[in-house]
């Protein structure tokens, strides 16, 4: 087995445990045995399903920051606690996915029906979106209430939170599926969507609870990741708005529906910023409809445009920025380069 499907599995192993301890604290309130069950299966369902990345970030870079040589080297209850924090993030991403899914009125998630599509469910999973954020609190509870830095783990939390959602909503009013309106697009709402929606909860955030747990989260430290992390979080997501459009479905494991969905993504906004009126007019008209011979048009449109050029060039740039960056950490207190520099090796040219 790999070094990746060894961390997997044992960050795996460490979820049925927590799904019974909160299952204990509905017994405590007298939940009924069907309620304890729905809940159970809510947590099942939704929250293990994805590639885990986050919540084995946050484990990942404990160990590099406490500079061991791997997850081997903490003890059972050490791992276990720093787990924990990874799968907070797994809840608080589930929570997010599960809302989104409504939002979005998607169909699958991760190769099953959205949880609301599960029969029986339906808008339950409104309620049940809202319990799988407060399992964050009940964890933390738990396992950090005694120690320095609980209310800082709080905070940080509820402050990331709050940061996607404004992500989120400032996506649905921008570029809501059935309404398609290019003139509400631009670069600079591209680039607050995805650092809101996507760069705090899932490069940040990893990054700051582990920094919290290993006791090197200086603010001074705390800003050196996030200056790094932010930057890198919103190359990502233009990434994958390229990859959506330029990628071949079978590298990239899907097939790109960011056009027919009317996406405020990197690839149209920057499109929007280079057309001339008459091409302007071509995107107007065939953006953002359910229609395979209208995205053609906008896909050639693109690349006589010379977007993909556009990518390369913008990819290089921010990458050789970031590394600038990551040579000028001060790692006088304790923080690591070598954790940003992980980052952005698993973001810089990927395929998938």
């Amino acid at each position: 087995m790999s070094d990746k499907v060894v961390r997997k599995e044992k960050f795996l192993s460490v979820f049925p445990e927590l799904v019974e301890e909160l299952s204990e604290v509905l017994k405590g309130y007298g939940m009924t045995e069907e309620a304890i069950a729905w809940f159970e299966n809510n947590l099942n369902y939704n929250t293990p399903g994805g590639k885990l990345n986050r919540g084995i970030s946050v484990v990942d870079t404990y160990v590099l920051l406490k500079g061991l040589k791997s997850i081997e080297d903490l003890s059972k209850e050490e791992y276990k606690k720093i787990a924990i924090l990874g799968w907070c993030i797994e809840l608080l991403q589930a929570y997010f996915l599960v809302a989104d899914d409504m939002m979005d009125k998607s169909i699958t998630r991760r190769g099953q029906p959205c949880w609301y599509k599960v029969e029986t469910v339906g808008d339950i999973a409104i309620n049940d979106s809202f319990m799988l954020e407060a399992a964050i609190y009940v964890l933390l509870k738990k396992y950090f209430k005694s120690e320095s830095y609980y209310v800082d783990l709080l905070e940080l939390f509820h402050e990331v939170t709050f940061q996607t959602e404004l992500g989120q909503l400032l996506d649905l009013i921008t570029a809501p599926e059935d309404h398609v309106d290019l003139s509400k697009f631009s670069l600079e709402k591209h680039s607050f969507i995805v650092i809101f929606k996507t760069a705090y909860y899932s490069f940040y955030l990893p990054v700051a609870l582990a920094m919290y747990a290993a006791g090197c989260a200086d603010p001074k430290d705390l800003k050196q990741a996030q200056d790094v992390l932010i930057p890198l979080g919103e190359y990502f997501q233009i990434q994958d708005d390229y990859l959506d459009c330029f990628g071949k479905p079978e590298d990239i494991g899907k097939i790109g529906t960011d056009i027919q969905d009317n996406k405020c993504s990197w690839i149209i906004n920057t499109a929007l910023k280079l057309a001339t009126p008459e091409q302007r007019k071509t995107l107007d008209e065939n953006y953002g409809v359910k229609d395979a011979e209208k995205e053609k048009v906008c896909k050639d449109l693109f690349n006589e445009m010379g977007i993909e050029k556009i990518y390369q060039d913008y990819e290089e740039k921010i990458a050789g920025e970031l590394k600038e960056k990551i040579a000028q950490v001060d790692e006088s207190r304790g923080f690591k380069a070598q954790v940003l520099t992980e980052f952005l090796n698993k973001v810089y040219k990927r395929s998938k």
